[in-house]
């Protein structure tokens, strides 16, 4: 039996929560056991940005990954967290530019070696913040496997994939409309671009015929690019207009002569029928120009002003540029109309600029080959998102992904492993760090860019492992098991991961994504720096501790949907946490015993077998909710057994034993009382797990941690269903003898006598000393009919009681003396009616009521009908007395 020690009287959570977190490091609990037989239970990090700070989102996330890995680990799996964090190849360039712009330097005065050398020293300042804060939370990794997207490991597996993918066809270099960020000047992937609604307009503008025979009006919400038109489309089944295909129209304020095209891109029954075609700015543009053989004219910088091929708004933001062209417009007469429009606008994910869509040189994934795999490992069940209903936003992806553009034009990320041969036109694809031109001989040149940062995150689960060599860790821990994640990433992370892993090892990554919602303010408003709504998690913790922190966000918490984060749910994690202490601190001061056993079945008391019952009940409701991944349920079983069965009702029934060291119970309620509690504690330790490894090490107990100490499993020797359904009669009639008295403000210290009428005559026999402890009961009479009850104390002078198994009488005079409680309820009374009379006053006064606000109105009216409603009340108390 372990050494114990005394709980102090304040619950101190600084006092030991960074004290336990170094111990369980310095003692290994963290890493993998590598029992010989042990079922593997593992789960990878989704790995937070070297540029992050421990947010909300961050707590809820990994709150939920360490109660199923310390769940994991009790159960007696070989556990497997592993840690990591991200190199944001976007977020972190940005940071370091931002830094170099106030020392008045550039990326491009710096150049890119010593730009690298800059970044990896930025990273190893701050790139471990995030995981120090991890710490702070409780979060059970093995940090001596902590991996970053960037070392040695994981590009070796960056440039294995892309060679693979590369000599299958499966990666691509080629001119297609991507998706480009102004702000942050690279492409970014569809999956990186968020669409919000924005207030803009549709410009009607005339294109006319060469000819001089008309013209062809077209409707656009981006007149700047009419620029880089090379065409305009008419539906080739369009009677209006199928006669001008293969004619010309001039384009207004350039003069540039363009074809009329026959497409089915211009739809019949939208706008005007006539789409203007600016092959390299829009998407489906491209698709018309590919078909047609059109001209791509390129009309803005990567910056997003104006070309120089366009002299008189060459430079302009293309905002600006749009108000001049318009301008233009109007005054050459080609300005058919403007129309307000709120439209969809894509905005990039990092910096939220509107993106631009520009015809670009940029690498390829081609998905379509990828994806139908993944696609059917979600639909035969061999993976499966819980809550299931998220598997449909997974298909709607997969099923209409188009080729992923992995290329950015950053300096700091994985490096495209092509070489160029400047000298021959040469380009070769290879795992090396350098190449040789294997034509001339000549050194090659290694293509600028970098990899979408998603690249090298979606080989996460293996990269992490060791992949692409055959090492131990892949053998015994992938796939992995459980994904924790938000919702707002599937598309980005899971989708990518789950044909990554199947296309390279033939495995899926794991076999269950346990999805989360976003944490909320009270108000139900994503939190945000413009709002400022934030709740910063490291603030709660130095004033609450972790334990609330993680209470407060495990309670109620449902998979996939969003959580409130309010005052009220900190202060009942605060709560919670006192009273455990208390009670904790309350059983380890009665306690003589140094070993906890379970007496023998002949030996327990009534009370005994009815928290037994109750605990494995508990046991039975926490895995079983556990299992399913409801971790709020399971917590909120929890609580109740804890705060209303344990605390409120066991140990108050259990004092009287604790207290006498000569009772001949004593004992075996010490054992009974610890063995709950130490049970308690394990079933709770997932969640909370500073606070129960403080108690249980003040104990009696086995293990040297409660954090590798078994979980707790249902036991049908701890189930006493006719004990604890006879305590249940006695403690229903209990709370409803103790509500009625706080009805009638009877002071606790006042005991009246109790009869009861029941045809459970035994069960309340057996019981009658908890009336008296736990119903300030005189003495207790227990019958089976009204008239021997009535030969007690005559039932119109009680007050009656019916519980679901027994009626109960007590004598108003034992309850209240009637000629103080009649004056007591006289004033009652008066003070009812003079607050009446004067907010009756005050809501007939029309000057009140029409020029007070309407919530204030409202208000004194709901008052005078609460003042009403306690009037009624005193008037039917007194009419009894």
């Amino acid at each position: 039996m372990a050494q114990t020690h005394e709980l102090p009287k304040t619950y101190s959570p600084h006092d030991f929560e960074d004290r336990l977190y170094q111990e369980w490091m310095e003692k290994g609990y963290f890493k993998p056991s590598m029992k010989k037989g042990a079922k593997s239970f593992s789960i990878v990090i989704p790995p937070p940005n070297i540029t992050g700070q421990l947010h909300m989102g961050h707590a809820l996330d990994n709150t939920l990954q360490d109660i199923l890995v310390r769940y994991k680990r009790m159960q007696g799996y070989n556990t497997l967290w592993l840690p990591g964090t991200d190199h944001a190849s976007i977020a972190t360039e940005a940071k370091i530019v931002e830094a170099m712009r106030k020392e008045g330097l550039s990326k491009d005065q710096l150049g890119r070696e010593k730009f690298l050398e800059r970044a990896w020293k930025w990273k190893e300042q701050y790139g471990g913040r995030i995981v120090s804060q991890l710490k702070k939370m409780g979060s059970s990794c093995d940090w001596s496997r902590e991996r970053f997207t960037m070392d040695e490991g994981c590009n070796k597996a960056v440039r294995e994939v892309f060679v693979r993918l590369y000599d299958k066809g499966l990666i691509y270099r080629g001119e297609r409309i991507i998706n480009w960020c102004p702000h942050c000047k690279t492409s970014i992937s569809n999956a990186e671009v968020n669409y919000e609604e924005q207030q803009s307009h549709f410009w009607h503008i005339r294109y006319p015929l060469v000819g001089g025979d008309g013209y062809l009006e077209v409707a656009t919400t981006r007149p700047e690019t009419l620029l880089g038109d090379t065409a305009v489309a008419v539906n080739p089944e369009d009677p209006r207009y199928k006669h001008l295909i293969g004619r010309y129209c001039t384009l207004p304020l350039v003069g540039r002569r363009i074809p009329i095209v026959g497409d089915e891109h211009a739809q019949l029954d939208k706008g005007t029928g006539c789409v203007k075609i600016t092959p390299a700015h829009d998407p489906n543009d491209f698709e018309v120009g590919r078909r047609h053989q059109l001209p791509m004219e390129v009309c803005l910088t990567e910056d997003a002003k104006i070309t120089d091929n366009y002299p008189k708004y060459a430079g302009m933001d293309r905002y600006e540029a749009r108000k001049a062209i318009v301008k233009d417009l109007e005054e050459g007469g080609y300005l058919a109309g403007i129309e307000d429009l709120a439209h969809e606008v894509g905005t990039c994910y990092r910096c939220n600029t509107t993106i631009e869509p520009m015809i670009s040189l940029q690498w390829f994934v081609r998905m379509e080959p990828l994806a139908g795999p993944a696609i059917e490992a979600v639909r035969n069940g061999s993976i499966r998102f819980v809550p299931e209903r998220f598997d449909k936003n997974y298909f709607h992806w997969m099923e209409n992904t188009q080729d992923w553009c992995i290329s950015r034009q950053l300096w700091w990320g994985h490096r495209i492993p092509a070489f160029y041969c400047d000298a021959c036109g040469t380009m070769t694809v290879t795992k090396e760090s350098g190449a040789v031109c294997p034509k001339c001989g000549k050194p090659m040149r290694q293509d600028p860019d970098t990899l979408d940062t998603w690249f090298s995150s979606a080989l996460w689960p293996f990269s992490t492992m060791g992949w692409p060599e055959k090492t131990e860790d892949l053998k015994t821990f992938f796939p992995t098991d459980t994904l924790v994640t938000g919702y707002d990433i599937i598309t980005f992370w899971v989708s990518r991961m789950i044909f990554s892993s199947l296309e390279y090892t033939g495995k899926i990554p794991f076999s269950t994504v346990l999805i989360h919602g976003l944490v909320r303010d009270a108000q139900g408003r994503k939190m945000s720096k413009s709002l400022g709504n934030g709740i910063d998690p490291l603030e709660i913790i130095d004033k609450y501790g972790a334990d609330a922190l993680r209470f407060a966000l495990a309670t109620g918490n449902s998979p996939g949907n969003d959580m409130r984060f309010s005052d009220e749910r900190i202060e009942a994690a605060r709560n919670f946490t006192n009273k455990l202490w208390n009670a904790s601190r309350f059983v380890r001061m009665n306690l003589s015993i140094d070993k906890v056993c379970l007496p023998d079945k002949k030996d327990l008391a009534l009370e005994d077998k009815w928290i037994l019952t109750k605990y494995n009940d508990t046991v039975r409701a926490v895995t079983g909710a556990l299992d399913k991944y409801e971790l709020g349920i399971a917590l909120n079983a929890l609580y109740d057994f804890t705060w209303d069965v344990f605390c409120d009702w066991y140990i108050e029934m259990a004092k009287v034993s604790l207290s006498d060291k000569e009772n001949a119970h004593n004992t075996v309620t010490q054992n009974v009382i610890s063995y709950v509690l130490l049970g308690i504690l394990k079933l709770l330790h997932p969640f909370m797990p500073f606070i129960t490894e403080e108690i249980y090490q003040s104990l009696p107990h086995e293990a040297p941690s409660i954090m590798i100490d078994t979980y707790p499993a249902p036991d049908k020797a701890l189930s006493f269903p006719a004990a604890c359904d006879e305590l249940e009669k006695a403690i229903s009639a209990i709370t409803a003898i103790r509500a009625r008295r706080n009805e009638m403000n009877v002071a606790p210290s006042r005991r009246s006598r109790v009869l009861i009428q029941t045809k459970y005559v035994s069960a309340f026999k057996d019981t009658a000393s908890f009336f008296v402890r736990l119903a300030s009961a005189s003495d207790v009479a227990v019958e089976t009919d009204e008239q021997a009850i009535a030969a007690v104390q005559p039932l119109d002078e009680c007050v009656s009681i019916v519980t679901d198994a027994a009626t109960v009488y007590l004598p108003m005079a034992d309850l209240v003396d009637p000629a103080k409680e009649r004056e007591r309820l006289s004033g009652e009374q008066k003070k009812m009616e003079s607050e009446i009379a004067r907010l009756e006053a005050k809501l007939s006064n029309e000057g009140f009521t029409s020029k007070a606000p309407a919530a204030v109105v409202d208000g004194e009216r709901e008052k005078l009908r609460k003042y009403k409603e306690n009037l009624e009340g005193i008037l039917a108390a007194l009419s009894k007395l």
